[in-house]
């Protein structure tokens, strides 16, 4: 059962630095003062999720991931596409951003899917409800930029 419990669990960090670096990435690129905090902010929240899924795995005693994934990287890389093509628009960082959220949404609906100790079920459904947030804030902004 730890190395199931543990391999979600790690899945879950692997979201997580995904979404930091990439809210990092966005922050660094958003031209509007309001998104370059929102998105430095939503960085931090993951980062801290991260780590706290690290101590998780660890107190089962696995070893943790310390990264991001793949294809989180071929996201930041698709932002980077985008941001040349449309000279860093506002409009199309939210929207990469967002879908970021529904990738992380995803993930952590299949994880709470999975049969989870309770005390990490707790952990994991806080979480959740942190991307949740992150989504919903980063889907109003994108429908703000859509409508100017």
């Amino acid at each position: 059962m730890n190395s199931d419990l543990q391999s979600v669990l790690n899945e879950l960090i692997e979201t997580s630095r995904n979404g930091e670096q990439g809210f990092l990435k966005a922050s660094q690129d958003a031209e509007d003062a309001e998104l370059k905090t929102l998105f430095a902010e939503c960085s931090q929240r993951c980062a801290q999720g991260a780590s706290e899924l690290q101590s998780l795995v660890s107190s089962t005693g696995g070893s943790p991931e310390t990264g991001g994934s793949l294809s989180g990287a071929l996201h930041r890389g698709w932002i980077s596409v985008r941001e040349a093509l449309t000279n860093r628009d506002d409009k199309a960082v939210v929207e990469e951003c967002e879908r970021g959220e529904d990738y992380a949404k995803a993930q952590y609906r299949k994880a709470l899917e999975q049969d989870l100790p309770a005390d990490t079920r707790v952990v994991v459904e806080r979480q959740y409800q942190g991307v949740m947030a992150n989504h919903d804030r980063v889907k109003a902004l994108r429908d703000r930029f859509r409508s100017t």
